[in-house]
């Protein structure tokens, strides 16, 4: 009898049916396919991106009542508390945080364009880490007001997106393996702070995945990268991220830890 109610109250995991979620960077790539994930699954999404055209052309797909859309600078305090203001305003909650926004930048430390550029390694690290924490913090403010019950102890819960270039980063890759090890490093703090308002956080790894970053690569740069990989030999589906999504959501033990979802691939020197 009492391993059977120790089962149950580890049952208790947020669910994502009727919740509200904040998505970064969610009207292409990643991002977007966990917005869909997210829809699918019963969630209303408030897509934070700076690309208003896309962003629009995913609320007509999806439905103005499920997806509210913000052109939203993540690295810009007064216009990430804007967005999310309006998102709590208008739904009543926020309940998920999903951070995908993010850039990268190719550029050797030293090279035979001389020293890598400060402003681009600046910005790479702005918009990286500083907007994902930006966004995070302020999401759980809100999350905090939420209510917490038997049925579901969670508060809320962020996932935020490193990269396996935060433990392998190729050559050119020092801004944007900095700034995806940053997310990774601050992970499992945040997850102490947030702790005492039963708000949990994980961070998930993608290795080379199928986004618009892939979209410029020719057929045989594309057989090459597939040939590196172990097992699947390809690149990953926007949609698995999204439903690594869900499971992290739904499954209330994980909390503080990092995922990397590569299919055991390790990026090579370039």
């Amino acid at each position: 009898m009492t391993e059977h109610y120790v089962y149950l109250k580890g049952m208790n995991a947020m669910k994502v049916e009727n919740k509200v979620a904040i998505v970064t960077g969610g009207a292409s790539g990643l991002g977007l396919a966990t917005v869909e994930k997210l829809i699918e699954h019963g969630a209303r999404v408030a897509i934070f991106d700076m690309n208003e055209e896309k962003s629009k052309e995913v609320q007509e797909r999806l439905g103005k009542d499920k997806v509210l859309i913000f052109k939203t600078d993540v690295t810009d305090e007064a216009s990430v508390k804007e967005s999310i203001d309006e998102t709590y305003k208008h739904w009543g909650g926020i309940h998920i945080c999903v951070n995908c926004a993010g850039i990268a930048v190719g550029e050797k430390t030293y090279g035979s364009k001389g020293p890598f550029r400060f402003e681009n390694f600046k910005k790479v690290i702005d918009i990286n880490i500083n907007g994902t924490f930006n966004v995070l913090r302020l999401a759980a403010e809100k999350m905090a007001l939420n209510e917490s019950t038997e049925e579901e102890m969670d508060r809320g819960v962020i996932v935020n997106t490193a990269s396996s270039a935060a433990f392998d980063g190729q050559m050119g890759q020092a801004a944007y393996s900095a700034s995806k090890a940053g997310i990774a490093g601050m992970t499992l703090p945040i997850a102490r702070d947030l702790s005492q308002y039963n708000i949990r956080i994980n961070t998930i790894a993608p290795g080379l995945f199928l986004t618009p970053m892939a979209d410029g690569l020719s057929e045989n740069a594309m057989k090459t990268l597939e040939s590196q990989m172990e097992y699947p030999k390809r690149l990953g589906n926007p949609p698995e991220y999204g439903s690594l999504v869900i499971h992290l959501i739904e499954n209330g033990y994980l909390n503080g830890e990092v995922f990397r979802l590569d299919g055991a691939s390790r990026l090579p020197p370039r």
